[in-house]
């Protein structure tokens, strides 16, 4: 676990339940009430010193032109096309594939501890993460495997439901205290900047379809992943709130555009991709959507620059 620098951190831990049944239930009834206090704007007459954080849905590995081999780090990600379009007067992209809450505070390769992006001066933060501390990757490769077993049941379910409680429910609910520790550490670090918790995109189609020929999972596993990734959400939604952050949905404008769709259509790519990116991962249109999301949450559309 890494350190927090901060006093206090067993205080505030304990200020979540770590059931599942307690802290999804927290996050039920935050989300009806939940809403977050209005953000701190750049002052006038100053540009904006933006950092982002984040794991590979920020970098955008394979997505042309690669800038930092370590953290598959796009030119053309998100961040990019944000700052870009915002005219920063400073920019720190220190988004890095495969990175957990914890790489907050440690260094990935030759990736510093991502917090040491953000300081007094940072006016603008966005962060996504948290999918790869529920285990994103070795949700799909299970998936996967199981999938060949009862190709037209929910045997992904059923595994991860099989002690009477979902794991996966567990490990998001287990993730909140998480990212709240790291918004708490950029509120810290930058007293006044405006903070963005980023949401994931619609990864698997919306109504519980499946596409078992290009995405192999079971048939009615579609339905389960679907509602496992709209609890990460939530959670991020609720633990934004908590903090003073705003959250920035980018599942709703990417609805009807998942790893499902044709590839003209898709914004996300399947296991075999047909653009540049990574398995199950936005190619440059999803990180153009995203990218229109925090642009929107930040009262400026994308080419209205």
């Amino acid at each position: 676990m890494a350190k927090d620098g901060q006093s206090g951190g067993a205080a505030r831990r304990r200020r979540f339940p770590i059931t599942a049944g307690a802290a999804l239930g927290a996050c039920a009834l935050l989300a009806v009430s939940a809403v977050p206090a209005a953000a701190h704007g750049t002052a006038p007459g100053r540009g904006t010193h933006y950092a982002s954080l984040g794991d590979s849905y920020t970098s955008g590995p394979l997505i042309p032109q690669q800038v930092d081999a370590n953290c598959a780090r796009s030119d053309h990600n998100y961040p990019s096309i944000v700052a870009t379009a915002r005219k920063t007067t400073a920019f720190k992209d220190v988004s890095c594939g495969g990175a957990t809450t914890a790489e907050m505070w440690t260094a990935q390769g030759t990736n510093g501890p991502q917090l040491d992006a953000v300081g007094r001066d940072t006016d603008l933060v966005t962060v996504q993460i948290g999918g790869n501390d529920i285990g994103f990757g070795s949700i799909i490769s299970t998936c996967v495997r199981l999938a060949a077993q009862d190709p037209t049941g929910d045997p992904c379910r059923r595994y991860y439901a099989s002690s009477g409680i979902d794991r996966l429910a567990v490990a998001i609910a287990q993730t909140a205290p998480k990212v709240d520790r790291v918004l708490r550490a950029v509120h810290a670090r930058a007293p006044h900047a405006r903070v963005l918790v980023v949401g994931y995109p619609d990864l698997l189609p919306d109504d519980g379809s499946g596409c078992s020929a290009s995405v192999p999972f079971a048939s009615e596993d579609f339905p389960y992943l679907r509602d496992t990734e709209k609890g990460l959400n939530l959670m991020l939604r609720v633990v934004a709130a908590w903090n003073r952050a705003e959250y920035v949905d980018t599942y709703a404008p990417t609805r009807g555009h998942d790893m499902c769709k044709a590839p003209a259509d898709r914004w996300i790519e399947p296991l075999q991709p047909a653009s540049p990116a990574a398995p199950a991962h936005p190619n440059a249109k999803g990180e153009e959507a995203m990218a229109r999301a925090v642009l929107e949450s930040l009262g400026k559309r994308h080419g209205h620059h």
